[in-house]
């Protein structure tokens, strides 16, 4: 039996640089080095045929532990909701109260990012707390 070795999410949006920086502020990502013989990916980009100048561009968790994050330039934009998203961990190992202020810290450090706050979901005797947001071209994660 073969076993997956590493996980890559892929993007649909319209601006892939853009869209790529915010999630590393999200998570601490960074941006890899360039490829082989260009000093910066400006210069790998100025390299490509007109049309495929921005049309993505990617991060990765500089610990080596997370996934990459790729970002790819598609022409039509968002409409329904995301079948699968990101569960940002803002709050592992809290609970109640301290949870919800640890997440609502974090959610408005995202919100000055350019993220949206859709819904504050708090706790019940089910679920803790968590929050619903949207990044700057409207794709679903949740704060957890």
């Amino acid at each position: 039996m073969v076993s997956v070795k590493q996980v890559q999410i892929t993007f649909d949006c319209a601006e892939p640089e853009r869209v790529a920086r915010f999630w590393c502020e999200i998570l601490g990502y960074v941006v890899p080095p360039p490829p082989k013989g260009f000093d910066s990916w400006s210069d790998f980009d100025r390299s490509q045929p007109a049309e495929r100048q921005g049309a993505s561009f990617a991060c990765v968790d500089p610990t080596g532990a997370g996934p990459r994050l790729y970002f790819q330039r598609v022409p039509e934009g968002k409409v329904v909701k995301n079948r699968v998203h990101i569960d940002v961990r803002a709050a592992v190992g809290l609970a109640g109260a301290e949870r919800l202020a640890a997440l609502k810290a974090e959610c408005a450090r995202l919100v000055e990012l350019g993220a949206v706050c859709e819904e504050v979901l708090v706790s019940d005797d089910l679920n803790e707390s968590c929050i619903r947001m949207h990044d700057i071209e409207g794709n679903e994660f949740c704060l957890d």
